[in-house]
């Protein structure tokens, strides 16, 4: 499946067809370059979900949390710091993995051998003219 997003006016409308693409999994893992959007999608998925507080890249923090329109956790990683598998571990992530809360990971690879099984795969590409493209690997 893919999702084209044309500008940012649409960004709400792909981060809705996301949502609705992975049903009830919990873990969306978001890969592309720097600058392909993560966060930025990070943030629209939030405010689809009721979010109402200021999303940010936790690159520095790793995890930050932020509470959807019901009052659930919404966990959001950025790995991109994250050098070895201590590092990993360190940070608990099985505890937030096993949670049932919505978990939105960014860097992914950098923890690729602690990933869920039901992990949702999105690869954000950007085109020529600033477009970005969601391709979905389920």
């Amino acid at each position: 499946m893919k999702i084209r997003i044309s500008n940012e006016s649409e960004l709400s409308r792909g981060a809705k067809e996301l949502l609705c693409a992975i049903g009830e999994r919990r873990h969306i893992a978001l890969d592309g370059p720097m600058g392909a959007g993560k966060t930025t999608l990070t943030a629209a998925i939030c405010r689809e979900s009721g979010v109402t507080d200021e999303v940010n890249s936790p690159t520095f923090s790793i995890i930050n949390e932020y509470r959807d329109g019901a009052g659930n956790p919404i966990y959001h990683f950025d790995f991109y710091r994250i050098e070895t598998a201590e590092e990993a571990m360190d940070l608990g992530l099985e505890e937030y993995f096993d949670s049932g809360a919505l978990c939105i990971m960014e860097w992914p690879e950098n923890v690729a051998g602690f990933l869920p099984e039901d992990v949702f795969r999105v690869s954000i590409r950007v085109g020529e003219d600033g477009s970005r493209t969601l391709t979905i690997d389920d």
